[in-house]
């Protein structure tokens, strides 16, 4: 897939995927740690006839500005160049989206833009800004299934991903036992991405940008004092969860109360599958959207 550098107003300069036709009905695609735009191939080829497909490699990944410091990676700031690159590109309204930190973001762009812009929302294995904090504080598997966050936000990991690239983290920090299966050229492109030292300090910059506490496995299981959960409305528009049951780090504990802020909810559960459901499980993960598109058309005006 072709991209072109696109400008958004605040001078972040993003590589981007737009095919399809220019008259037809808008998707914005977002993808997560530690990939790319190719998060969401398979989907992009599948719809790109019927709509207008737009893949960014979003801010610090691959060609895309990385600016340095880690306030340019708060959630603000990534939620806001979603709606900047719908602007470079004349989109007026769209749906979202999103996987693994990609649907973290189209949470908020969702959330925010929902009655203006999102006229819908599909979220894949990412988890609810309302729902994660809670489980991080409660729930000991997620407590457990997180701490290799803590790994990414320790600066004393980066004189390792600067000389031996972002490869060498991941491997420290996680466990592969369970790495999903993935096309040989895909693979190398992956590896050959995570080689560039700048780059990869700024994909670890959106775990130190977030405001998500991740506690030691030690603390309490409580909320801490004075806990308030994140004053967030209700999500009105149509929204699509497609979550894999096996995803390690995120169990399906994440699907729990959703129903309560969301009214029109589908939820889409894919059993057999790893975290990278959008490529794991392609052919479902495409039922599922269009299944959801079918239902939802007559309540959108993207375009």
């Amino acid at each position: 897939m072709e991209q072109q550098r696109i400008t958004l107003a605040n001078g972040i300069e993003l590589d981007v995927v737009d095919v399809g036709p220019r008259d037809a009905p808008v998707l914005i695609f977002l993808h997560g740690f530690p990939e790319s735009h190719r998060t969401w191939r398979h989907q992009v080829a599948h719809l790109s006839a019927r709509y207008r497909c737009i893949a960014p490699d979003q801010r610090g990944y691959r060609g895309s500005s990385k600016p340095e410091g880690v306030e340019n990676y708060t959630p603000d700031k990534l939620i806001g160049d979603i709606f900047l690159l719908a602007d470079a590109l004349g989109v007026d309204k769209f749906t979202v989206l999103g996987h693994d930190w990609g649907g973290a973001i189209a949470w908020g762009v969702a959330l925010m833009g929902q009655g203006t812009r999102v006229t819908r929302a599909v979220i894949a294995n990412a988890p609810h800004p309302g729902v994660f904090q809670k489980l991080l504080y409660l729930d000991p598997v997620q407590r457990a299934a997180s701490q290799y966050m803590r790994a990414f936000r320790d600066r004393a990991n980066d004189a390792l991903v600067r000389e031996h690239g972002l490869a060498a983290l991941l491997m420290k920090a996680l466990d592969w036992k369970r790495s999903p299966v993935m096309e040989p050229e895909e693979r190398d492109a992956l590896m050959r991405d995570w080689q560039d030292a700048d780059a990869s300090i700024a994909m670890l910059n959106w775990y130190r940008g977030s405001p998500i506490d991740v506690p030691p496995l030690d603390a309490p299981y409580a909320l801490p004092d004075g806990f308030t959960p994140p004053p967030l409305p209700p999500l009105n528009i149509p929204t699509l969860v497609i979550w894999a049951l096996d995803d390690l780090a995120l169990p399906p504990a994440n699907l729990e109360g959703l129903e309560s802020g969301i009214p029109d909810l589908t939820i889409e559960r894919i059993p057999d599958c790893g975290h990278f459901v959008p490529w794991e499980a392609p052919e479902e993960v495409n039922a599922a959207i269009n299944s959801f598109f079918a239902r939802t058309e007559f309540k959108r005006s993207d375009g």
